[in-house]
């Protein structure tokens, strides 16, 4: 048991950290495809449902309800889309901003995750995952309206989350240390032709000589989850979990290219970089309630304190260089889901929906890095039993896209980048698969 543990979880991380885009479909930076079955309720009561080694990421509570041994792997292939329509963009000259729409923004990407728990007695359960909590992707062509703004955005984090768990009576309690691994990687394009015309280099012009740089980081992070899990009856449970902010300080390097020369400034030199981030915290309270042996219903509210993503700021090692700040000032914001579940025999069938509010309070704060907005999910599931130690698990979800805006102005930490305005037509599709081996 013990080496097939280490060895599946060696694979998984291996398998997330090859295969993880993370391309956001939640709201923000977050990612909730975690699992195959709650994607066919939009993942609905997933803090109070805990009927499956899943629970470990929804509410660690969960654990003592699952017995034996249970193994699951999954994927998620997320195909979003996002265009961009220009409405306006200007050079801090006043000047029209020059170049495409950027082409659809949206980069498919496979998401996985892994779970295992063991139930060691009747009142103590272990469990183990690999997931990935959040992250984004976007890449827009070179020439965009928008390159001062961001070109290409790839970050993602990968959570090893074990943990153990307690049982007294009805009322189940859990908790778990969050070992996080972050990644990010960002591109920009650079106005060198406006920076190097102010200091009077030949030659130079305001949007005809650009250059590019990439900024590049990783860190290591911990945090907390803490669960509770209560049975009223055999027909109906509630479960509350929390999951701690996280804090990372991402240390790694920038590099420029098709920087003018001669170079008088000092600055726009390969080098160093560090930048923080934190990761917000969240709480969930969810429903479960069986009508009758073959019908269920579940729902929830899920709260993320976004507050804590205030701004992106790089430092460089380089003295001659300014920081380089993106402000966000993100807003905390709520998710509601609800859905059902049929399971005749073998056969089970799922349905839900939610809502997921975007912590991006306005157009001004808006960033092409990260293009979001309201959303509304609407999911279908399907999962078949193989045998009594074997099951399968399917769902697809489609993402209504709220049109998201960008009003952005060519002053202070915008002023070299000129400002950005136009509007996003946005959408996403997701399609799940997962094997559950239970023993």
């Amino acid at each position: 048991m013990k080496n097939l543990w280490g060895t599946s979880i060696i694979l998984a991380i291996m398998g997330s950290l090859n295969a993880l885009g993370g391309s956001a479909s939640g709201a923000g930076l977050a990612l909730f495809e975690q699992s195959a079955k709650g994607a066919g309720t939009a993942y609905a009561g997933g803090a109070a449902a805990a009927d499956d080694a899943s629970t470990v990421f929804y509410n660690p509570a969960g654990l003592v309800r699952l017995p034996g041994t249970q193994v699951i792997a999954g994927l998620q292939a997320v195909v979003p889309s996002a265009r961009f329509r220009n409405e306006g963009s200007t050079h801090v000259t006043g000047q029209p901003l020059r170049g495409t729409d950027g082409g659809d923004a949206g980069i498919p990407v496979f998401v996985p995750d892994f779970y295992a728990s063991h139930r060691v007695s009747d009142r103590f359960s272990t469990g183990v995952g690999v997931f990935s909590p959040f992250g984004f992707k976007t890449k827009y062509d070179a020439s965009w309206v928008g390159r001062y703004q961001g070109t290409e955005s790839d970050a993602m984090t990968v959570n090893l989350n074990p943990a153990a768990y307690r049982l007294t009576d009805k009322l189940s309690l859990g908790a778990g240390l969050d070992l996080q691994y972050a990644r990010a990687e960002l591109d920009y394009a650079v106005d060198f032709g406006t920076i190097f015309a102010a200091l009077g280099v030949p030659g130079m012009a305001p949007q005809e000589n650009d250059g590019f740089v990439t900024f590049k980081g990783d860190s290591l992070g911990w945090g907390y989850n803490l669960g509770l899990l209560y049975q009223f009856s055999k027909e109906m449970r509630a479960g509350i979990a929390y999951r701690s902010k996280i804090e990372q300080e991402l240390k790694g390097d920038a590099r420029f290219s098709g920087v003018p020369s001669p170079n008088p400034t000092g600055q726009f030199l390969d080098t160093g970089i560090t930048a923080d981030a934190t990761l917000p915290d969240s709480v969930s309270l969810s429903f479960w309630h069986a009508f009758s042996k073959e019908v269920a219903a579940m729902a929830d509210v899920t709260w993320t304190r976004w507050e804590t993503f205030k701004e992106i700021r790089i430092r460089f090692d380089n003295p001659a260089e300014s920081d380089a700040v993106t402000t966000t000032d993100w807003q905390n914001s709520f998710r509601f889901a609800a859905g059902l579940t049929y399971t005749p025999g073998p056969w089970a069938f799922r349905a839900g929906m939610m809502f997921d509010e975007t912590p991006v309070p306005n157009g001004a704060h808006a960033t092409p890095l990260i293009p979001d907005s309201d959303r509304t999910w609407m999911a279908l599931g399907l999962g078949y039993a193989v045998s009594d130690t074997v099951s399968l698990n399917a769902g697809y979800a489609h993402l209504f896209v709220k049109d998201a805006e960008i009003r952005r102005s060519a002053t202070g930490e915008d002023q070299l980048r000129g400002g950005l305005s136009g509007t996003y037509d946005s959408k996403a599709d997701i399609v799940s698969a997962e094997l559950a081996w239970v023993f």
